[in-house]
C-alpha cells in the first residue's frame, strides 16, 4: 500500500533517505542546495517533502508545493533499483486522489529518448504537455536557466493558465520577484 511520510525536519532518517535519492535521481542543477532544502522543509508551510513507502519499504520521494489553485510537483523519483515495477503510476494515482485538484510539473525538453519516455509516462497518467517555451530558473547563483516544458493534470488549460502557473512557480518556488 502506497503511503507518504511527510518530512518536517532535516536531521531525520527519512530526510537522509530523501536526499540520497534526490542526489542519485537528479542532476545537480535540477535541485537546490541541501542546506536550503532543509530550511524550506522545516519552515515553508506550503511545501511538502515526502518519502513514499510501499508498506514499510521506502520506494521514492515526492516534493510538492500547495498553492491556492494548483499543486506543483517539484521533485518526483522512484528508487532506481525499483523502477519499472509500476510504482511511478501508483504513486501519481495516489497523489492525484489525495490532492484532488490540478497538478503541474516541469519536464525536460522532449529532445532525447529519455525525456520523451518520461513525457509519455506522464501522459499515460493523464498529464498534458503544454507546448509553450518555459525556462526553469536556476537553483544556484551562477547557474543558467534550463529550458523545460510544463505538464498539467486536471482542469488547467495552457492558454488560460500558463502565465499564472509560471509566475507562481517562479515567485514562490524559485524566489524570483
Amino acid at each position: 500500500m502506497i503511503k507518504l511520510y511527510q518530512i518536517k525536519e532535516g536531521g531525520s532518517e527519512q530526510y537522509g533517505i530523501m536526499t540520497e535519492l534526490l542526489v542519485k535521481s537528479f542532476p545537480r542543477e535540477e535541485y537546490r542546495d541541501l542546506d536550503e532544502l532543509e530550511k524550506i522543509t522545516e519552515t515553508e508551510t506550503r511545501f511538502y517533502n515526502n518519502i513514499v513507502y510501499d508498506n514499510q519499504t521506502p520506494i521514492g520521494l515526492i516534493t510538492y508545493w500547495d498553492f491556492d489553485n494548483f499543486c506543483y510537483i517539484e521533485h518526483f523519483a522512484v528508487n532506481p533499483e525499483l523502477r519499472n515495477n509500476g510504482y511511478g503510476a501508483r504513486i501519481l494515482a495516489y497523489i492525484k486522489d489525495t490532492l484532488a485538484r490540478p497538478i503541474v510539473l516541469e519536464v525536460e525538453m522532449p529532445d532525447n529518448a529519455m525525456a520523451q519516455r518520461r513525457i509519455a509516462f506522464y501522459e499515460r497518467q493523464g498529464f498534458t504537455l503544454w507546448n509553450i517555451p518555459y525556462m526553469q530558473p536556476p537553483y544556484r547563483k551562477g547557474d543558467s536557466p534550463l529550458p523545460m516544458r510544463i505538464m498539467a493534470y486536471g482542469d488547467l488549460e495552457s492558454d488560460k493558465f500558463f502565465n499564472i502557473v509560471e509566475a507562481t512557480i517562479h515567485k514562490e518556488v524559485y524566489g524570483m520577484q
